[in-house]
């Protein structure tokens, strides 16, 4: 027989092991509803099920812009796993209010600007030029449309609005990780998020 004592250093391991890969999948099976848009618990980019890691909404001032939601392979909780992960990775935007896509596109080379140092943003230019211009084609964005962003290795980073690939992807391994910068970096475009889309809740 085995002592209840024995028993309970047996089974206390096997216990937080299970624990873990409850909370695990407890995270990946959950959908999120932030600012009104729903984000599925799963996305499938190429031939990946990416989970959804978190989501939030950018505001500017006390208005709503856009809900945000981030999918990864695997859970993260900083912005160093995420930029570390080499699998596919998607950011999904649904707009909350009409606006401007050229103003749009402008905000993002400012913010993925903001974010790097001189020499790696000089690099990205022609990227980020090429980007800018895809969403200025868009003339306006409005409250319920989609715009996504993929990093597919061995592809690039693919840009798809309303459904629809824009353009070749961008080849630079860097440009993603700088676009996701926009968010995730040290001067993100919204803290609270930034903290969303890292699975903190407010």
């Amino acid at each position: 027989m085995i002592s209840s004592t024995r028993r309970a250093l047996v089974l206390a391991p096997l216990a937080c092991a299970l624990a873990s890969v409850s909370t695990g999948l407890a995270h990946a099976a959950s959908a999120m509803e932030v600012g009104g848009v729903t984000f599925a618990a799963s996305q499938q980019v190429q031939q990946s099920t990416l989970q959804l890691n978190g989501a939030g909404v950018r505001y500017k001032a006390v208005f709503k812009v856009y809900a945000a939601g981030l999918y990864l392979e695997k859970p993260a909780s900083t912005p160093a796993e995420v930029f570390s992960m080499s699998g596919p990775k998607r950011l999904m935007v649904s707009m909350l209010r009409e606006i401007d896509s050229s103003e749009l596109g402008k905000l993002f080379s400012r913010g993925m600007e903001d974010n790097m140092d001189k020499a790696a943003f000089s690099k990205l230019v022609p990227g980020v030029l090429r980007m800018s211009q895809i969403f200025s084609e868009h003339k306006k964005l409005q409250a319920g449309d989609v715009f996504m962003v993929d990093w597919v290795p061995g592809t690039g980073t693919i840009i798809t609005v309303r459904g629809q690939q824009q353009g070749e992807p961008f080849k630079e391994p860097e440009f993603f990780n700088a676009l996701l910068g926009i968010w995730l970096g040290p001067q993100p475009a919204d803290w609270k998020l930034k903290d969303g889309l890292l699975g903190k809740k407010a």
